[in-house]
């Protein structure tokens, strides 16, 4: 199985969609950046834009396999909470991983509290 969850993460056919979501990032993304990369929280690696499977997450610490989401207003469409949790259902059930999720506006307001939450969420 863990074979198979490695083979899930990062596939080739995705590369250049990755690259280009890290090229284009939003302004929560590249602040929550700032204090996850070069090992910054809590000693541990994050990655952005992994793919997983079919899905693309903001945020990845392979160790502790936790993804970490950041909504912005494309999440606030018409039937993307449906999306949304079978996403979810797919990361935490299919690939077993553990899925927390922010709004844009969390890490503009309470940087600390996301941050805290993520080091809570981190073993």
């Amino acid at each position: 199985m863990n074979n198979r969850r490695n083979s899930l993460i990062d596939t080739k056919a995705k590369k250049s969609h990755r690259r280009k979501l890290r090229n284009a990032s939003t302004a929560a993304e590249a602040v929550l950046w700032t204090y996850l990369k070069k090992r910054q929280l809590s000693g541990k690696k994050f990655r952005r834009q992994v793919s997983i499977g079919r899905y693309i997450v903001d945020f990845y610490c392979p160790e502790c396999r936790l993804i970490v989401e950041l909504d912005g207003a494309p999440h606030f469409a018409a039937n993307v909470d449906e999306y949304d949790a079978k996403r979810t259902e797919y990361l935490e059930k299919q690939a077993g991983l553990k899925v927390i999720r922010f709004e844009n506006d969390d890490v503009r307001d309470s940087i600390e509290f996301v941050l805290e939450t993520i080091r809570e969420n981190l073993h």
